[in-house]
């Protein structure tokens, strides 16, 4: 492949010398370096709290948060089969999308797992893995998922810059939308839980798929920012407020789901809260795309700032028998929530 090649150029580069995408081969071994197991995962006290500690509010509050578990990673899981892999053209990239696709199965397999101990009524346990059909909030999020995968899924080959285009809008609402803003407000009602002393056993899984999900939004930025550099013709006016749109609309969409999360009405989580918190993560995300902020919102969860990621901090500065192997050196958060 020549020297001048991009990144989206259509083919499949095959060798990984001369490597060009030194970056994502260093992500992907970072990534190996991060293995863990869900039997790892202990939900013995979880078990006791929902049955001993739980009332009506926060019992619908867990039973949605489950619902959306059972199918999130999936959907992200098929829009990296079907839509990224192809077009990503570095096999040192693709070496990282082939180890984020495993990561994303041990996530289905960690929330299965979730299910199965949370939910042990047959009957329940179906409604809950038929969330996306049954219950509207749910759904709601997946048809907004849906819509952006199927907006490239005819494309065989991205050759024009309005073609490229759509492959970033893509990957932007994956990266931001879905792993940066739904599953990070589903982190919070986590961390919120376990700042009241419940559900460590689902706090501490969290925090090891809280992990990866901040890696596969670092993988993907990388991507943008390669991209960027070699074609920065992509990235028009039309663009960028296309990206703004469509983080409107996730928020929006994330606050129907936080209208029915939040329906019983749950002591120390309010709808203004979540907005606002859904608002800051999403600022985040603009700067990392490199966009100004479209909000001005600060984080209104101190439990996010206090307790989880001090917690996180330290677990990856230190061996953690959770681990199959250590890491080391200095892990940055500083975009986490």
């Amino acid at each position: 492949m020549s020297t001048d090649s991009h990144l989206l150029d259509p083919g499949f580069d095959l060798t990984l010398r001369p490597m060009r995408y030194p970056r994502f081969y260093e992500m992907y071994r970072d990534a190996i370096r991060n293995t863990w197991t869900v039997e790892e995962v202990d939900f013995s006290l979880d078990v006791n709290d929902l049955r001993q500690k739980f009332g009506p509010a926060e019992r619908h509050l867990i039973e949605r948060l489950v619902a959306f578990f059972a199918t999130g990673d999936s959907i992200v899981a098929n829009n990296l089969v079907l839509n990224l892999y192809q077009h990503i053209n570095a096999p040192e990239a693709r070496m990282y999308l082939s180890r984020q696709l495993y990561e994303e199965a041990l996530h289905v397999q960690f929330y299965l797992t979730l299910l199965d101990t949370y939910l042990p009524d047959p009957v329940a346990r179906a409604k809950a893995f038929a969330a996306v059909e049954n219950i509207p909030s749910i759904r709601a999020k997946a048809e907004f998922c849906f819509r952006w995968m199927d907006s490239i899924q005819d494309l065989r080959r991205i050759e024009t810059p309005g073609q490229r285009r759509q492959f970033l809008l893509n990957l932007i609402c994956f990266a931001c939308c879905i792993e940066g803003l739904f599953f990070f407000a589903a982190f919070a009602y986590v961390y919120y839980l376990r700042s009241r002393g419940l559900l460590h056993g689902l706090a501490s899984g969290t925090n090891w798929v809280f992990r990866d999900e901040s890696c596969h939004m670092a993988f993907a930025f990388e991507v943008i920012d390669t991209v960027r550099k070699e074609e920065p013709g992509l990235f028009d006016e039309e663009l960028k407020q296309r990206v703004v749109t469509m983080l409107e609309e996730a928020v929006d969409c994330e606050m129907q789901f936080a209208q029915d999360v939040l329906s019983g009405g749950v002591v120390g989580l309010s709808l203004k809260d979540m907005r606002q918190y859904l608002e800051y993560c999403a600022d985040q995300r603009l700067g990392q795309l490199g966009l100004p902020k479209r909000f001005g919102a600060v984080n209104p969860f101190g439990f996010m700032d206090l307790q989880d990621v001090q917690e996180v901090t330290n677990f990856f500065e230190r061996r953690v028998s959770a681990y199959q192997v250590g890491v080391s050196g200095e892990v940055a958060f500083d975009a986490a929530f």
